[in-house]
């Protein structure tokens, strides 16, 4: 497959529609947007002054809530990052020393939050076009240099996992200056850095042993290394694509349903109720943006709907004042664990909802999420825009030096399809590409100018010539659409899918239908808890809740005969009670124990397939709206 290499959009020139944009409104007026006014790691950090945490948290939060405050064009909470930022590079020492520690300490400093701060200055210097972001970054990293080359400081522990994560703001810099350093850091860190191809065997054999070599937030950070070190240093063209035998591995052995992989905190082996960590599914979808802009390839667009789609939603609540550290495929309930926690090495409250279940890198790490998908969905090479995302959206950009406008209509997921309204000042040639999801069926791709339709191709592999003997095809996950852009001309693309069963490990299945996964909905009872612990408080909106199961979840497939429902919903776009997409199917009950030594933990398979009772049309729902659910059934 062909290497694209694409830059985003220019910060600030996609606005979210639709949707998405209320789906940020709901964040921005939940616990992200208002983490800096209670949550004292964020509130009285020592990143700004205050005596609370140092290190990951304060970067952490910025990360997303930069991108949130700019893409919603909202001035309070641009002003709230302005302050942030200033506080933090009033700080900087004139060494270039960033993080808030004192020289003794430096030696001993975990770099992790020093290649977090150096992203968060690169894309603060994007948004605001602040010139001291980029002072401030450039600063910090050449101090990192000097006291990475005469081993002055080291990597180890999640600096050491999380090498390649300074690439990043590397990266920024290497686009901007022409300086030898800047590639003999990259290379120091690479060298220092953990060598995840020798790991591989580690990921076959659930340990209920904490490492960092297994710890599932480092795993989904992981498959960009060889991208982005490949990248910065100008190697692409020898880029192996080894994320994906990585990939494969992890999929084989801690795979889930919804595409991402378990670990409560490390790795956790196939079962389905197992836990997965919450900042593992905000950087598999960061990581997999990254490697579509890196390498065009579509497979890890595919993966990156799946997270996005399913496993994100469902782990957070409707209104994103609250959140769960751990999730599970199967979870038919989130209530604390009387005696033994029943995962690896997280609490008895981990899967619980709330300000900061058994720790609290989720609270300030899941921002992330949905701000950078926004700005992943167009990228550009040259005179190609790519719509690498189908969202609800508006880009703005320059192709040959001529202002163009794409605005997207659509509301994809819940509905397949998407008319792109392209509008250019004067006439330009370009290649508009769209991709199509893998799962796709019955591609079409429609052109029309302003006044009819140029062209008309259907079916994958096809391929169709507009009036002035340019072409449309649909090959290798991409609608490809080469054009002169004029005043006004629209590209309509539609596709179908059909509902279905998919095998998963341990002779279960799970529904699928487009990018959702579904899930039986069990009816859950909240109970709120408010208290205070170690002096953070929990209170309305942002206190604590267990979920109790209030229906059987005991049920196999009956039938792969399936009815898909659109509903209109309600203002949550993955709404709990007003799901936008339902599929009917035929279940019938059968005999199902708890785990052993637990009554809120389903066993991850049915004591028989043998039905206990008549079959019972269910409304299934997406996995992202359903906070207690089974997904994986026999059938």
């Amino acid at each position: 497959m062909e290497i694209f290499m694409y830059q985003y959009l220019k910060a600030g020139t996609v606005k979210p529609a639709g949707w998405l944009k209320e789906q940020l409104k709901i964040q921005a007026e939940g616990l992200s947007g208002h983490l800096h006014e209670m949550w004292p790691d964020v509130r009285d950090s020592a990143w700004i002054g205050g005596t609370c945490e140092g290190w990951e948290r304060v970067p952490y939060w910025l990360d997303g809530f930069i991108p949130l405050a700019y893409l919603l064009e909202d001035e309070k909470m641009i002003a709230v990052a302005k302050k942030y930022m200033d506080a933090i590079m009033d700080r900087q020492k004139p060494d270039g020393w960033i993080c808030p520690c004192s020289e003794e300490e430096r030696k001993g400093y975990d770099v992790w939050a020093f290649f977090l701060i150096g992203k968060v200055l690169a894309l603060y210097a994007e948004f605001s076009g602040d010139p001291r972001a980029e002072e401030a970054l450039y600063k910090a990293m050449k101090c990192l240099y000097e006291f990475l080359k005469p081993g002055a400081v080291r990597l180890f522990d999640w600096g050491k996992a999380r090498w390649f994560e300074c690439m990043i703001p590397l990266q920024y810099l290497r686009d901007r200056y022409e300086e030898v350093w800047i590639d003999e850091l990259a290379q120091l860190i690479e060298e220092e850095g953990t060598d995840y191809r020798t790991l591989k065997e580690r990921w076959v054999r659930y340990s209920n042993r904490w490492t960092q070599e297994t710890h599932i937030v480092n795993l989904m950070m992981m498959f960009k290394y060889e991208a982005v070190t490949k990248a910065l240093l100008g190697k692409m063209d020898s880029y192996a694509d080894e994320a994906e035998d990585l990939w494969q591995q992890l999929c084989r052995y801690n795979g889930t349903a919804v595409g991402t992989f378990t670990g409560d905190e490390c790795l956790g082996g196939l079962g389905n109720n197992r836990g997965t960590e919450l900042c593992s599914v905000a950087e598999l979808m960061y990581t997999c943006e990254v490697l579509y802009a890196l390498t065009g390839d579509p497979k890890w667009a595919d993966r990156l709907e799946r997270a996005a789609f399913n496993a994100f939603p469902a782990t957070v609540s409707d209104d994103m004042w609250t959140h769960q550290y751990v999730q599970q495929v199967n979870q038919i309930a989130c209530e604390k664990f009387n005696s033994k926690s029943f995962f690896g090495s997280n609490n008895d409250e981990a899967h619980m909802f709330g300000l900061e279940p058994h720790y609290g890198c989720c609270t300030a790490n899941f921002n992330q999420a949905w701000p950078k998908l926004a700005m992943s969905i167009y990228l550009q090479r040259d005179n190609r825009v790519e719509a690498a995302l189908i969202l609800p959206s508006e880009g703005a950009l320059e192709v040959n030096g001529v202002s163009v406008k794409i605005t997207c209509a659509t509301e994809y997921p819940f509905r397949f399809g998407a008319s792109y309204m392209i509008e250019a000042e004067k006439p330009v040639n370009m290649t508009f590409a769209v991709r199509v999801p893998s799962w796709a069926k019955n591609v079409k791709a429609v052109v029309k100018n302003s006044s009819d339709v140029v062209c008309e191709v259907q079916c994958e592999t096809a391929d169709g010539s507009l009036a002035d003997g340019r072409c449309v095809r649909i090959a290798d996950g991409k609608a490809v659409i080469e054009l002169q852009a004029e005043s006004r001309m629209e590209v309509v693309i539609s596709f179908e899918d059909a509902p279905h069963l998919v095998e998963r490990p341990y002779e279960l299945s799970v529904l699928e239908y487009g990018p959702f996964v579904f899930s039986l909905p069990i009816e859950t009872e909240y109970v709120m808890h408010e208290y205070v612990k170690d002096g953070v408080e929990r209170k309305f909106p942002y206190c604590d809740y267990e979920l109790v199961p209030k229906s059987e979840w005991r049920y196999g497939f009956a039938s792969k005969t399936f009815v898909v429902n659109e509903c209109p919903g309600d203002d949550v776009p993955f709404s709990s009670k007003a799901p936008r997409l339902t599929v009917s199917a035929s279940l019938k009950p059968v005999t199902w124990d708890y785990a052993e030594g637990y009554d809120s933990v389903a066993e991850r398979v049915p004591v028989s397939r043998e039905a206990v009772g008549e079959a019972v049309v269910k409304e299934l729902i997406p996995y992202g709206c359903a906070k207690l659910r089974m997904t994986e059934m026999p059938e």
